[in-house]
């Protein structure tokens, strides 16, 4: 039998020897800088090196090695397609529900079950036919070996993730200023309860995959703390949950709740309805939910703000941070959690890496 996965051994709490990375990583001129190999001529032979190189970043290596386009200008506020630089290319744009929805009557008069299939409405990320669990069973499985069954590899970092945990649901069917016009009204609670039985079908569906981890998504905060009142999340959010992951928990599976901003007031209350690990960003207090939660595994303290200043000690000093929360804790990931976006200094990334592998040990 190999070895457990020391991602695997983090989120479990038993404290592998080497802390392992989980980076969101876009930055084609750092593959190129770190491998010397030009990202965009070669992408396949550049992810080969770099694989070699920096194996702990578990980067995928494309089919082919056919040339990739070098993005043009950077459009950041481009008002035709809304996208910015985004990695080699361009990112999906940043509307959510214009199309379909233009007023509170119409989210009212939505149902989101005899809606079903979402297939065309891409701008819910993950615009699936939701129509029964075995479509979406079916649709999920297909990502996974055959030769598994229904069993993930003992000790592998074998995860399958969703998008719309449930907070994400009326955000992006509706749009920001739509879903916020509307929460408060007692006539949402309808739409929230038909949303979360569309995700009992999801749930169901990936608690027979074979995988040992399911990632759930879902940014209740922005940057400066919550969107929504604790009232309304222990309304609407917490309790769905609670009932979601406990199906998850029942099929042997853990928990990994990711979230954008800082999450530092709802922490505790992921943690109470049932998350193994969370992943979130720099703005949060790291350090104080793993003085009350030593067993729990946290990722994404790293700032790439600091990376943007490039300066060695500041690095360092952020690394070394780093460390000291996760010897606070059973489980860590290294993790810049705010993401490693394209215009990040490759001599910055390279230092970060390097004083990982020296410093990031239990």
């Amino acid at each position: 039998m190999s070895e457990p996965d020391n991602r695997y051994l983090a989120v479990m709490g038993r404290y592998p020897e080497k802390m392992p990375h989980f980076e969101h990583w876009s930055c084609p001129d750092a593959e190129s800088y770190l491998a010397g190999i030009d990202y965009f001529e070669h992408p396949r032979q550049c992810r080969i090196k770099l694989k070699g190189l920096y194996p702990e970043l578990d980067l995928p290596v494309p089919q082919t090695d056919d040339p990739i386009a070098r993005p043009g200008e950077v459009k950041d506020g481009n008002q035709d397609s809304h996208t910015v630089r985004w990695g080699d290319g361009q990112s999906w744009s940043w509307e959510h529900g214009e199309a379909h929805f233009k007023s509170a009557d119409d989210v009212f008069a939505f149902s989101p079950l005899d809606k079903a299939d979402f297939t065309d409405m891409p701008g819910v990320i993950m615009n699936y036919d939701f129509s029964s669990e075995e479509i979406l069973y079916q649709r999920f499985r297909a990502e996974y070996p055959k030769e598994w069954g229904d069993t993930a590899p003992q000790g592998s970092f074998s995860v399958a993730g969703f998008y719309n945990t449930m907070f994400m649901w009326p955000l992006l069917t509706f749009g920001w200023e739509l879903f916020l016009e509307c929460c408060l009204d007692n006539r949402f609670g309808r739409i929230m309860e038909e949303f979360a039985e569309l995700n009992r079908r999801v749930f169901r569906a990936m608690a027979r995959l074979p995988v040992n981890f399911i990632s759930c998504h879902d940014d209740i905060v922005n940057t400066r703390g919550p969107v929504c009142s604790p009232s309304w999340m222990h309304k609407y959010i917490f309790p769905y949950y609670e009932e979601f992951w406990s199906m998850l928990k029942t099929a042997g599976k853990k928990v990994i709740f990711v979230s954008d901003g800082c999450l530092d007031r709802y922490a505790d209350d992921i943690i109470a309805c049932g998350a193994r690990m969370i992943m979130t960003e720099p703005y949060t207090d790291f350090k104080a939910i793993a003085r009350r939660h030593t067993n729990i595994c946290l990722a994404g303290e790293g700032d790439n703000r600091i990376l943007t200043e490039n300066e060695p000690a500041q690095i360092r000093q952020m690394v070394e941070s780093m460390v000291e929360t996760a010897r606070m804790s059973a489980g860590y990931m290294m993790c810049i959690g705010n993401h490693i976006p394209w215009n990040i200094p490759p001599e910055a990334i390279k230092l970060y890496l390097e004083l990982s592998r020296e410093l990031a040990h239990y």
